[in-house]
């Protein structure tokens, strides 16, 4: 449960950096528009943050973190969504910069913005069927 606590405070940590950067840099190079660097801040705190924080609650209940694959479901989930992150920051400072992005170059963002997703989903994935299996067990434990 600690390890889970930790991830959702180093995620709060950096939703709240993302937001501090993406309020600065727009700022501070005059950009009014919306951009993807906004989306930063909402999926840490969102997909980081409230994930773990609900995950540990899970934990406490069920201790499924003690479950086969929950090194697996972790670091997929971390991957994916830092990936996504890093990538919508370099998408939206591209935007806020107005860089002329070459056809390889859009494509190689949104690709790999993609393969984060993808991470994330199939993180997700392990995370429910993880949680399911202990859940079940937990309550063939309690029923018997």
């Amino acid at each position: 449960m600690k390890k889970l606590l930790n991830t959702a405070f180093i995620y709060a940590l950096a939703a709240m950096a993302g937001g501090v950067f993406y309020r600065e840099f727009t700022k501070f190079n005059g950009f009014s528009g919306r951009t993807a660097l906004g989306l930063v801040h909402t999926h840490l705190f969102l997909l980081g943050t409230v994930f773990f924080l609900l995950a540990a609650l899970f934990s406490k209940e069920l201790d499924w973190a003690r479950e086969r694959n929950f090194r697996l479901f972790y670091g997929l989930y971390n991957t994916g969504l830092c990936v996504t992150a890093v990538m919508l920051a370099v998408r939206g400072a591209a935007q806020v910069l107005a860089l002329p992005l070459s056809r390889g170059m859009d494509v190689a963002i949104s690709g790999v913005a993609g393969l984060g997703h993808i991470c994330l989903g199939a993180g997700l994935v392990v995370f429910f069927l993880s949680l399911k299996k202990t859940a079940c067990t937990a309550v063939s434990i309690h029923v018997e």
